[in-house]
C-alpha cells in the first residue's frame, strides 16, 4: 500500500489540506450563516470552548462556505480551537508545545521577500480609490454578539514598522469596521506597533500597515510572543520561519509603502491616521466593543486611532479567518507562546526543575498558568517560587500561578485540584504579590473592584504553591496500580483517547 504524503505546511489552504486527512478535525457547511451574531452562534457550541459561556465545548474547525449577503465568501472560525489541531499542524506533541515553540525561538529564520508576480495575497485587487469601494460589503466581518460595536476582524494580522530604523512588528489587534474605508484599532497597553505608530504621529506623519488574514497557524501562534521574550525591535516573523524550517515570504504591499505576507488569503493595506480618534462603537451606541479573552463583553473605547484603508488584496476565492473572542482559539494563540517563554527562562536557570508548563484555558492562556516541577533534592525546596516568580518576570501579564509536584498531571483540572486540595494550605502555602501591572482586560483589576487597588490594570500576583515539601515526599506517594494493557476487554477504549 502506498504510503500516504505528509501535508506540508506554509499557507492556511495546506493547513486545510492537512486537517482534512485527521477524522473530526475539520467541517464544511453549505447551510447559510449571516455574520451577524449568527456565525459566532453556532460556533459557540460546537467548538469554540476556552471562557466562553457553557453550554460550549472543543469541536472542529468550521468553514461556512454560504455568507448571507456576501456571495461567494467563505468564512473560516476555529482552526486553531483545539490544541490537538495546533499539535498536528505544528508538528509536535500536543503537550510538547511548549517547549517547541521554545526552540524556535531559540532558533529562527528571517522572512524572505518574493517578487509580485510569486504573491499569491495580490491575485485579486480592490483601490480605495474606486467609487463603488466598501469594506462592509467586500468583507463578511463578524459581529460576535448583538451588542457588539460593529464588525470585527478577529485574527487580522498587523504588520508595521519603526520609522527610524525600518524594524518590523506582528500583532494581533481589536480591529472594528468604522466606514466604508476606515477601521479602528485598539492597542493594549506596551505593543510594539503601537510604539512605532507613536513616533509617526509625533512627526505628524501617517503610520502605514497592513492587515494580514488567513494565515499559516505557525503565523498567527509566533506573533503572540511578548517582551521580554520578544523585545521592542524583534520581528516574531522569525520565529515562524524557525518552526517551518524556511523564511516567512514577504512582497511589497500594492498601495502603502509597506510589507505583506505574500501567501495570505487577504490583505488589507492602509495608514493609521494621526492624531485621528473615533469613538469604537460611534455607530450602534451599545457601549460595548466585542467578547474578549476573559470571557466578558469588553467596553467600547471612547478614542481610538483610525487606519485609513488604501486597498484590499486578495487570493482568488478568499478565506476570511475569523475566532470567536473568549474560545479556546484565543487560548492557543496567547498559551503557546506564553509556555514557552517561561519554559526557556527557567530552564536556562534552572535545568531540569521545571518539567512542563500548561498556560490554562481559564485564563485565557493570559492569566493562569501551572508549572509542573520535580524536586530532585533538599536544596530544590523553594526553587519552585522561585519558577513562579520567574514566570512573572517573564509574561508581564500572568495573574496567577499554581505549581505541582511531577506526578500531578497538569493537563488534567481535576488532577491539579486534587494536589491544591491534599498538598496545599492557604496560610502557608500562598504568596502574594500586591500592586503589580496586569491587564487592563480583566475587570477586577480595578478600584471599583476594591479601593485599595492602586489603578485600572494594576493586580495581586498569586502564587499556589501546591508542591510537597521535599522532606516529606515519601510521605505523599500516590496509590500505584499496576500498569495493564486493556485492549482485551475492551478493544476500542484506548484509540478513543487522545
Amino acid at each position: 500500500m502506498e504510503e500516504k504524503k505528509q501535508v506540508q505546511i506554509d499557507d492556511l489552504r495546506s493547513a486545510i489540506e492537512l486537517l482534512k486527512t485527521l477524522p473530526h478535525e475539520y467541517h464544511e457547511t453549505d447551510a447559510e450563516v449571516d455574520p451577524k451574531d449568527e456565525l459566532a452562534g453556532v460556533y459557540r457550541k460546537i467548538g469554540a470552548g476556552g471562557t466562553v459561556m457553557r453550554p460550549t465545548q472543543i469541536g472542529p474547525a468550521m468553514m461556512f462556505n454560504k455568507v448571507k449577503g456576501y456571495p461567494g465568501s467563505r468564512v473560516l472560525v476555529g482552526m486553531i480551537a483545539s490544541r490537538e489541531r495546533v499539535a498536528a499542524m505544528l508538528g509536535a506533541p500536543s503537550r510538547e508545545l511548549g517547549k517547541h515553540m521554545g526552540e524556535a525561538r531559540k532558533n529562527t529564520v528571517d522572512p524572505v521577500f518574493v517578487d509580485k508576480s510569486k504573491a499569491l495575497c495580490q491575485e485579486v485587487v480592490h483601490k480605495a480609490d474606486d467609487p463603488d469601494f466598501d469594506l462592509r460589503k467586500l468583507l463578511p466581518a463578524p459581529t460576535n454578539t448583538p451588542q457588539d460595536a460593529g464588525p470585527y476582524f478577529c485574527m487580522g494580522l498587523v504588520l508595521g514598522s519603526d520609522p527610524d530604523n525600518g524594524h518590523t512588528d506582528v500583532t494581533i489587534h481589536r480591529l472594528c469596521i468604522q466606514g466604508k474605508d476606515e477601521i479602528s484599532i485598539f492597542f493594549a497597553l506596551g505593543r510594539h506597533i503601537d510604539a512605532f505608530r507613536q513616533k509617526a504621529e509625533k512627526a505628524g506623519k501617517p503610520f502605514p500597515v497592513t492587515i494580514n488574514m488567513g494565515l499559516d497557524p505557525a503565523i498567527h501562534i509566533s506573533a503572540c510572543f511578548e517582551a521580554p521574550t520578544t523585545p521592542l525591535g524583534f520581528d516574531e516573523l522569525k520565529i515562524a520561519g524557525g518552526l517551518r524550517g524556511k523564511g516567512v515570504e514577504l512582497v511589497d504591499a500594492v498601495t502603502v509603502k509597506q510589507k505583506s505576507i505574500a501567501k495570505a488569503e487577504i490583505v488589507i493595506e492602509g495608514e493609521i491616521l494621526p492624531n485621528v480618534r473615533v469613538a469604537e462603537d460611534q455607530n450602534t451606541k451599545t457601549g460595548y466593543a466585542m467578547p474578549e479573552f476573559p470571557g466578558y463583553e469588553g467596553t467600547a473605547n471612547p478614542s481610538l486611532p483610525v487606519i485609513k484603508v488604501k486597498a484590499v488584496t486578495m487570493r482568488k476565492n478568499a478565506i476570511l479567518q475569523t475566532l470567536v473572542g473568549p474560545g479556546e482559539e484565543h487560548v492557543n494563540l496567547a498559551g503557546i507562546p506564553t509556555e514557552a517563554s517561561i519554559w526557556n527562562v527557567v530552564e536556562d536557570s534552572m535545568p531540569g526543575f521545571l518539567q512542563n508548563v500548561y498556560a490554562h484555558p481559564s485564563g485565557g492562556g493570559k492569566f493562569l498558568s501551572i508549572l509542573q516541577v520535580k524536586k530532585r533534592s533538599e536544596s530544590d525546596q523553594g526553587r519552585e517560587r522561585q519558577a513562579a516568580l520567574m514566570a512573572f518576570g517573564v509574561y508581564s501579564e500572568l495573574k496567577q500561578v499554581i505549581l505541582v509536584d511531577e506526578d500531578v498531571d497538569i493537563f488534567d483540572t481535576n488532577d491539579v485540584l486534587w494536589a491544591m486540595t491534599t498538598r496545599y494550605q492557604g496560610d502557608i502555602s500562598t504568596v502574594f504579590i500586591p500592586g503589580v501591572r496586569c491587564h487592563q482586560l480583566d475587570p477586577s483589576q480595578d478600584p471599583s473592584f476594591d479601593p485599595r487597588i492602586l489603578a485600572h490594570g494594576i493586580s495581586t500576583k498569586t502564587i499556589f504553591d501546591c508542591t510537597v515539601p521535599y522532606k516529606l515526599k515519601d510521605k505523599f506517594v500516590r496509590a500505584q496500580f499496576k500498569d495493564v494493557d486493556v485492549t482485551p476487554f475492551l478493544p476500542d477504549w484506548m484509540k478513543n483517547i487522545r
